[in-house]
């Protein structure tokens, strides 16, 4: 199996991190956050026309750069780097890739719409009775003449606030939480008779909960048939699994690298805490956690066509799970009390990991499906 990326993508992790290098630091962040918006426009305009990231996993017919799930774990690493807030895993990663394995004319005419920047996507998934069982859906559309009435309620909808569109899973058939009687929709997301509650997220970006209350839509938003779309909802979750798997290793490596280089400076005793071996230890230790992040993130990454696809996701997502939150803990405890402090940046990327740590799935649930899985 080869591990070296092509010139192709080389060159695409070079791009996007000389340009968010330049342009999107801390302060910057800092002030879209605190703008009430949640997302620059200008910023999402640059991924489009300037480095034309947004086309990265797509096919060239639909205007793409002709890349794939390695694409998108390039993208992502390097947005988890810079702590970067706009909607790649919601637009591209998940709508895009929903798109991309029914294909059509919804992929068709959506597609090159989502590669220029103008069709963003949120991912209506989650539901408050729902945990982690993509399956439990109270959300229900029922056929109305040659479209469906929807009806119900979704949480924690990343990106909501600012969305063109949803994607949005609904029982068309069957018990709550049964297999068979599952939809996918994407839908306009003015669409009459959606509702939202807005609100920020600790990582500073932010969520929705959005109500349905008889919305009318169209047969044609359906992505995929009628009752059976529950594997494909399985697929592109484990897809956004292993992109914000990517994300946690570039926040990771800016937690150590950070954290390396203020044991440095921080001077205790008359000389560095660097110095100090129980500091020493513990930063080689972070250094290995995150290393082993980014091998099994790969992993995952090359395996998301196979058989193993699920296995291999959740035996990243748990192993990702548990190098962030040792890497994050030490970074703030050695930081000390301005580990937490909104000022400094380490704060703000311990806030991104514990978020990933919970993000589709936690440790524990990774942990017992892996165990399902592979064990059963």
């Amino acid at each position: 199996m080869d591990f070296n990326t092509t010139d192709e993508q080389t060159m695409l992790r070079d791009t996007v991190a000389r340009y968010l290098a330049d342009t999107y630091s801390f302060d910057n962040r800092m002030k879209t956050v605190h703008s009430g918006k949640h997302w620059n426009a200008g910023v999402w305009k640059a991924f489009a026309e300037e480095l034309g990231i947004l086309g990265a996993p797509f096919a060239e017919a639909h205007g793409g750069l002709g890349g794939g799930a390695i694409e998108n774990m390039i993208v992502m690493e390097e947005i988890g780097r810079a702590l970067v807030i706009e909607p790649y895993l919601q637009t591209v990663v998940i709508g895009g890739g929903a798109l991309k394995a029914t294909g059509g004319a919804l992929a068709d005419a959506v597609i090159p719409e989502i590669i220029a920047g103008n069709v963003i996507i949120a991912f209506a998934y989650a539901e408050p009775q729902g945990r982690y069982n993509l399956a439990d859906l109270r959300t229900t559309a029922k056929q109305d003449g040659a479209g469906y009435i929807l009806n119900g309620h979704k949480s924690v909808v990343y990106s909501g606030s600012y969305a063109t569109h949803l994607l949005v899973t609904a029982r068309t058939g069957g018990a709550q939480r049964d297999a068979g009687g599952v939809s996918l929709f994407l839908i306009p997301a003015d669409t009459k008779g959606i509702t939202r509650r807005d609100y920020p997220t600790v990582d500073g970006s932010a969520a929705s909960e959005i109500y349905f209350e008889n919305a009318a839509i169209g047969a044609e938003h359906r992505i995929g048939a009628e009752g059976e779309a529950l594997p494909l909802i399985e697929r592109i979750v484990d897809e956004g699994t292993a992109a914000i798997c990517a994300e946690a290793c570039g926040v990771a490596r800016v937690l150590h690298a950070t954290t390396l280089d203020y044991a440095k400076q921080r001077k205790q005793f008359g000389k560095a805490i660097g110095e100090f071996q129980v500091i020493q230890h513990r930063l080689v230790d972070m250094f290995m956690e995150v290393e082993q992040a980014v091998s099994i993130t790969l992993m995952a990454t090359l395996k998301l066509d196979s058989a193993e696809r699920a296995s291999a996701v959740s035996a990243a997502k748990s192993k990702v799970g548990k190098a962030l939150k040792f890497t994050g803990q030490n970074a703030v405890q050695i930081h000390g009390g301005i580990g937490i402090s909104n000022e400094l940046a380490v704060g703000h990327y311990f806030k991104r990991a514990t978020m990933i740590e919970s993000q589709f799935g936690s440790v524990d649930h990774h942990l017992r499906r892996y165990e399902r899985l592979v064990i059963d």
